[in-house]
Formats: C-alpha cells, sequence, structure tokens
C-alpha cells in the first residue's frame, strides 16, 4: 500500500505546477527505482548538506529530465525539485575564458 502511495504522490507531483506541489517522500530505494522507472533517471551527482542530508541529482540524457532528492540519515528521500532540458556542463575557472 505504502508504495502504490508513493508512486501515486511521484505522478501526481510531476503533473502539477510548482505552487500546488506537496513534498513527496519515501524510502531511497524506493524513490530511486520510480525514478528509474518511470523517466529513465539514474544518478549524476550528489553531496552531503549542511544538515547532514545528501543531496543527489538523478538526470535521463536520453530524455533531458531530472531531478534533486534530499536523503536524510533514516533513508528517507524527498524530491526537492524536478525538470527538463538537463544539461550536463564541463568544469571551468571563474575568469577563464569560456
Amino acid at each position: 500500500m505504502l508504495r502504490f502511495m508513493l508512486i501515486a504522490l511521484v505522478v501526481i507531483g510531476f503533473s502539477l505546477p510548482a505552487s500546488a506541489q506537496q513534498t513527496v517522500c519515501g524510502k531511497r530505494g524506493d524513490v530511486l527505482k520510480q525514478l528509474s522507472v518511470r523517466h529513465s533517471e539514474t544518478p549524476a551527482a550528489m553531496g552531503l548538506s549542511s544538515t547532514g542530508g545528501m543531496l543527489e541529482v538523478l538526470t535521463s540524457p536520453a530524455s533531458g529530465s531530472w531531478t534533486i532528492i534530499m536523503t536524510m540519515p533514516n533513508g528517507m528521500s524527498c524530491l526537492v525539485a524536478a525538470g527538463e532540458n538537463w544539461e550536463s556542463v564541463e568544469p571551468f575557472v571563474v575568469g577563464s575564458r569560456v
């Protein structure tokens, strides 16, 4: 039942305008699986936040979709943002010629 609710919340969350979206959370493994199955997204970057959570960016090179999730030490992940037209860029030094 919990898995069905997570799937429903993820689908609803991606289809609502930003002003109407609610926080969508679930077990990290379940969230990653749903993002992989529904959007072909895989982890592309991660970092540890000052709050102790792990921030992850998942992307789909094929579709350009992306999702940012925050996973807390208890294993619960929440969707932070999602969108389209993701592009990976090469790192550059500020002040260098682009």
